[in-house]
């Protein structure tokens, strides 16, 4: 089981100038996964302008609770959150081809089960969609992970593509993170983008 990296990394690699990057579209549905402290789910749900919706998903049911109070104080009612295991088979609770885009911050280095969750991603993910990947370059002496936990980004890349994700571009993500953007198979296809059908609790 994984949860979001929630220490102060966005003094590294920023929430805000990363989700820019992305360049998200009024009314996509955006799944966070491994959400954490929020800073990506904040991000994403600002950049919406208030429309779709973004869904904070992570295993630790108390950083849910405060993100979730974050988010009602902040009036960003476009966030709902789940309770699940980012790496079991249907974990994230959300419907097959159902989301725009999947956002993995600082989230595979610390997975057991990488392809497992990259596997929840493809599921998930609309024909085209995006997957946005973040994460360490190194360790820096420990200022990140352990050094064996560093997931590098040639291998990041390797294990997506093996699972029919193409390869789009790189992101500027700072200099202690790197940043990967790929797409649901070779062809992006127009989407619906109606808002799925979730196991949830929300800060309404």
């Amino acid at each position: 089981m994984v949860g979001g990296w929630y220490t102060e990394d966005i003094m590294f690699s920023t929430p805000e100038k990363n989700i820019e990057q992305l360049h998200l579209e009024p009314h996509q549905i955006v799944a966070d996964f491994g959400a954490g402290s929020g800073a990506y789910t904040i991000a994403a749900a600002q950049a919406l302008g208030g429309t779709g919706k973004v869904y904070a998903i992570d295993v630790q049911k108390d950083l849910l609770t405060r993100l979730a109070s974050t988010c009602k104080d902040a009036h960003l009612g476009n966030v709902s959150f789940i309770w699940g295991d980012l790496e079991k088979p249907g974990g994230t609770k959300l419907r097959e081809q159902s989301v725009d885009v999947v956002i993995v911050s600082n989230v595979l280095f610390q997975a057991e089960d990488r392809k497992g969750l990259l596997d929840e991603a493809r599921r998930v993910l609309r024909q085209g969609g995006t997957l946005l990947i973040i994460d360490w370059t190194a360790s820096f002496g420990n200022l990140g992970p352990e050094p064996s936990q560093v997931f590098p980004e040639l291998e990041a890349r390797k294990l997506a593509e093996s699972l029919n994700f193409s390869f789009d571009r790189t992101l500027n993500a700072g200099n202690f993170h790197y940043g990967l953007i790929l797409r649901k198979g070779l062809f992006t296809t127009a989407a619906s983008h109606a808002t799925p059908s979730v196991t949830s609790y929300s800060s309404r």
